[in-house]
């Protein structure tokens, strides 16, 4: 019988933290890379553990609010009617664009952000403060309202509410500063407009964020662990899972990649 998933709080009593040195959010604020090339790989809970033991021999810190490591992000994303944000990604459009309304539910306050990738594999990121209790409706400001109609791709009266995810996310960065490593776990999907909702277990999802193509440590570490890169996306993944009838065709194989990884049927609708 395998295991239970890890939950928020053994998440956060790992004993690799007693090994790793902290840094808080005034320091990251120098590590913010929000025009950056990403590369993500999908793990199992275990390879988490035996990559973060790796990573502390190598001087990587911890991104620490509080005692809180590992913390708990909340997330809405916005698209149209017939998700064309989603079909640009499926349809594998290189120059794309997210909208997501984001609270980070452990002290880091709540922002809409729109996500644009270019046809050159960069990722660039802006966002503009909300509360909390305008998350599921932005228009509720009016300064992000605006913000939206300035960076959408897409006329604002079009976006509505798609998908929520609630995740669990550790934070990683180098010694010299130059990078950022965030691990998403206990990952939940939300399809908003029919309360479909799908969870993939004990599977993490680590996303290596660069100014550059510079040599990355963490790079050679995931190369040592046999662990490849894997081009996967959260608001894709949980859409495809949650959404009957939706286009998902080429997503099969990266589902059927996550499964066998996992060895276990992973995503199953709750």
């Amino acid at each position: 019988m395998q295991r239970a998933q890890l939950t928020y709080d053994e998440l956060n009593a790992l004993e690799v933290w007693q090994r790793m040195s902290p840094i808080t959010l005034d320091e990251m604020r120098g590590v913010k890379l929000m025009n950056r090339i990403d590369t993500k790989y999908v793990l199992t809970e275990d390879e988490v553990v035996r990559f973060l033991e790796l990573a502390a021999d190598e001087g990587y810190r911890v991104q620490q609010i509080g005692s809180v490591r590992a913390a708990r992000y909340d997330t809405l994303y916005y698209d149209t009617e017939e998700r064309a944000m989603y079909i640009a990604h499926h349809n594998q459009q290189l120059t794309r664009q997210k909208i997501r309304a984001r609270t980070y539910v452990d002290g880091g306050g709540s922002f809409v952000e729109v996500k644009n990738k270019s046809n050159r594999g960069r990722t660039r990121k802006v966002r503009v403060a909300i509360a909390e209790s305008e998350v599921d409706n932005y228009r509720l400001n009016a300064e992000a309202r605006r913000f939206v109609e300035e960076n959408a791709r897409y006329t604002e009266e079009s976006l509505m509410p798609s998908l929520r995810t609630r995740f669990v996310r550790i934070t990683l960065v180098n010694s010299t500063l130059t990078e950022r490593l965030t691990i998403d776990l206990c990952l939940t999907s939300e399809d908003v407009r029919t309360a479909t909702t799908a969870k993939i277990e004990r599977m993490a999802i680590l996303e290596l964020k660069q100014d550059g193509r510079t040599r990355s440590t963490a790079k050679q570490l995931l190369l040592t662990m046999r662990i490849a890169p894997l081009k996967v996306s959260k608001y894709c993944i949980g859409t495809a899972l949650t959404v009957e009838g939706i286009k998902r065709n080429r997503f099969e194989e990266k589902l059927r990649f996550i499964d066998k990884q996992l060895n276990r049927d992973n995503y199953d609708k709750i």
